[in-house]
């Protein structure tokens, strides 16, 4: 099996008292399509080559 290209293990991130990220642990491959979507259906896509 190859090596991800983007490993996050034990992600948290805080602003003031609120969690926007808790816990989040994903890997992606090579050639794969990756999408961070908020809890609307809102967020970021990422494109790696």
């Amino acid at each position: 099996m190859n090596e991800p290209v983007v490993s996050v293990n034990n992600l948290t991130k805080s602003f003031g008292n609120r969690k926007a990220v808790d816990d989040l642990s994903f890997a992606v491959q090579k050639g794969e399509v990756f999408a961070l979507l908020g809890h609307n259906g809102a967020g970021h896509a990422f494109r790696w080559e």
